[in-house]
C-alpha cells in the first residue's frame, strides 16, 4: 500500500499510539506536497483504518477519487 500511495504523491500515516478517543484507527493519508492530511483525520486525527486506507487507494488507482 505504501509503494502505491507514493506513486500519487502521498504518504501512510500510522499513530504512535492508540489511544481511547482514537478507537481501532491509528492511520491517515498525507499529500507530500502540501504535508496536508487528506484522508483519516476526521471525525478524529489517525481515526481510518487500514482497510479505509485500502479502499481509498484502490478507489484513487480506479480513477474514482
Amino acid at each position: 500500500m505504501k509503494r502505491l500511495a507514493g506513486r500519487y504523491g502521498l504518504t501512510i500515516l500510522t499513530a504512535e499510539k492508540l489511544t481511547a478517543k482514537q478507537g481501532k484507527g491509528g492511520h491517515a493519508i498525507r499529500e507530500d506536497e502540501s504535508f496536508k492530511v487528506i484522508y483519516g483525520h476526521s471525525p478524529l486525527p489517525f481515526s481510518a483504518t487500514l482497510e479505509d486506507i485500502e479502499s481509498y487507494l484502490e478507489k484513487l488507482e480506479a480513477g474514482e477519487e
